[in-house]
């Protein structure tokens, strides 16, 4: 593992530590650490006297400890989600067996977008791992079942109108297919666009979800649909739709919300509006990037050995940054090294003829800001001397990786913006729509981060937000926000042709109130799933998401959006579709 290269013991000032630094062939890839870091916990452990411990930390050490968080993870995501999602159909449904039908098939979907994954892996070379998989499971439960939801709702009203099934499922599907692909088609945009990210995390992210989605579609409007009519009616059972049956929603719920929400548009915005500023103020505190030792809920055995280091030793000792530098300026790029702020110690640490290799041992933590700090100084010191040296290390790669998250953000946040506007323009045939639903999905974005960073602070003791935590977070929310104000937006529209803004409006919000609630707590459901996996990371993009789709789903869509409507009226149109009661002389 070392390439021959001896090893020898450094004691701490208190005689209580010794640090043992074993350097590993750089042709070990990531895959393969667990091979040697296993030799070595071994080999350190053997015959120690009593009381003497050994612990191997390190940022080899720190991936392979990482990789075994998702060690059994498929299995143990997909067993807590089927079963979250199995319940929560079992309650919307109240039936003993329509909810295994749409489990079924987003079950069966779910395989299949996993073996495409694996295939993308292939044809693409994209790199895959836990948290790719597991993401790409979320997507193709949270969102197929989604779809399902609304497909099957449709179907259910159709059915009150019409005899034969195949038709009543032929117009459900003639008038739910164009949201739910639109919906679609704006997630799929959005996570092809974590392709021009940086990070190779964020890209698989975005390719393996991108693959989940589109098979989630498929299954929910080709699968599905043949599936509902394979059983009749009878699958409702005991709650029957029957030709003529009043329609429940009619007279549920919702529909008192409906008739609540458009009466009094400004007092509903305004305090809707308060609502998410409130949520929203903690951002002004916000900190972002994590360290080795704090990406874990659990505490394995790379961070108790990286704790026990930073008792005895410079904080830096474990995780030294390297300096490449030409071999004949070694010495002047030491001693330049030598005076940056930051820098505990300089060592040699090989090279050859034409290359010298330096260690540099820090006197901050590792991943904090003042390690930032000393890293660029280190770097600043070297390339005044040698303008061609390298440096690098766990600190410069996580410097590195918040820079990257920094561009990324920049970048890919208004391009999902874009895409996710140009949707609703081409949908909707307004830019007043468009730009209102867009305004509100952002809004809710930035109320969930900002209650769910006081959250982690407070509840959970967090002390960042990992570097792709924001980005990843406001994709989600965004792109699967939207699909709820597709969904009521579309039928409004549907309705417009027959009545003027506001009543259009109510009547959505009555007919889909219940099945997009329904869908919203699924969703958010699905995402706090993630919380199963003792990694940071997944966490905090679960609660995050969770709680934005529920406040999307409860207040935004149901509350806030209708209100802003009817506030508009006709405006909210333009300067596309304008509904028959909108019309000069009709009135509001």
């Amino acid at each position: 593992a070392s390439d021959g290269q001896k090893v020898f013991p450094v004691f701490s000032e208190d005689g209580q530590a010794a640090f043992i630094a074993v350097p590993l062939s750089t042709a070990i890839s990531e895959e393969d650490l667990a091979g040697p870091i296993g030799d070595i916990r071994e080999t350190s452990s053997a015959d120690l006297p009593e009381g003497m411990q050994a612990q191997v930390t390190g940022g080899p050490a720190f991936i392979v400890d990482l990789s075994k968080v998702f060690d059994g993870a498929d299995v143990r995501l997909l067993i807590t989600t089927a079963g979250v999602v199995a319940l929560l159909l079992l309650i919307t449904y109240r039936s003993p067996w329509l909810w295994l039908v749409p489990l079924t098939v987003v079950g069966v979907a779910d395989q299949v977008a996993a073996q495409g994954l694996a295939i993308g892996t292939n044809v693409f070379g994209f790199p895959t791992d836990g948290a790719v998989t597991g993401i790409t499971s979320v997507l193709v439960f949270g969102a197929g079942t989604n779809y399902a939801l609304l497909i099957i709702a449709r179907y259910r009203e159709e059915l009150r109108r019409h005899a034969d099934r195949y038709e009543a499922m032929r117009i459900a599907l003639d008038n739910a297919a164009p949201a739910i692909l639109a919906s679609s088609g704006t997630v799929v945009l959005a996570l092809l666009c974590l392709g021009f990210a940086d990070n190779p995390s964020s890209r698989s992210i975005g390719f393996g979800g991108a693959i989940g989605i589109v098979t989630a579609v498929v299954y929910a409007l080709v699968v599905l649909p043949a599936a509902m009519t394979i059983f009749g009616r009878r699958l409702f059972w005991p709650f029957v739709p029957q030709v003529g049956q009043p329609e429940p929603t009619e007279s549920g719920f919702w529909a008192k919300v409906a008739a609540v929400v458009p009466s009094r548009p400004v007092q509903v915005s305004v305090r809707g509006t308060l609502v998410l500023v409130v949520l929203a103020l903690p951002l002004v505190g916000v900190k972002t990037g994590l360290s080795d030792t704090e990406q874990f809920r659990a505490t394995p055995e790379s961070v108790t050995g990286q704790e026990v280091l930073a008792e005895h030793f410079p904080a830096g000792a474990s995780q030294p940054t390297t300096v490449i530098t030409a071999a004949d300026q070694a010495d002047e790029v030491t001693a330049a090294v030598e005076q940056a702020d930051g820098v505990q110690r300089v060592e040699p640490a090989g090279g050859d003829d034409e290359y010298a290799v330096l260690s540099v041992v820090l006197s901050a933590d590792p991943g904090s800001d003042e390690a930032f700090d000393a890293v660029t100084a280190v770097r600043e010191a070297a390339t005044s001397v040698d303008e061609s040296a390298l440096v690098g290390g766990s600190d410069a790669e996580s410097l590195d990786a918040k820079t990257a998250a920094e561009r990324d953000q920049k970048l890919i946040i208004p391009m999902i913006l874009a895409v996710v506007l140009l949707v609703l323009l081409v949908l909707l045939r307004s830019v007043v729509a468009a730009v209102l639903l867009v305004a509100t999905v952002v809004a809710t974005f930035a109320a969930s981060l900002g209650a769910s960073w006081w959250a982690f602070t407070h509840w959970f003791g967090f002390p960042a937000l990992d570097l792709g935590v924001p980005l990843l977070s406001f994709l989600f929310l965004v792109a699967l926000g939207v699909d709820y104000n597709i969904f009521l937006t579309t039928r409004a529209k549907e309705e417009a042709e027959e009545h003027h803004t506001k009543t259009a409006t109510s009547i959505a919000l009555a007919v889909t109130g219940g099945v997009i609630t329904s869908a919203g707590i699924l969703l958010a459901a699905v995402f706090t799933v993630l919380g199963v996996l003792p990694l940071i990371t997944l966490t905090q993009i679960g609660v995050i998401v969770g709680f934005g789709v529920l406040l999307d789903t409860l207040l935004v869509r149901s509350v806030l959006v209708p209100a802003l409507v009817a506030l508009l009226g006709r405006r909210f149109w333009w300067p596309g579709h304008l509904s028959r009661g909108d019309e000069p002389g009709a009135g509001q």
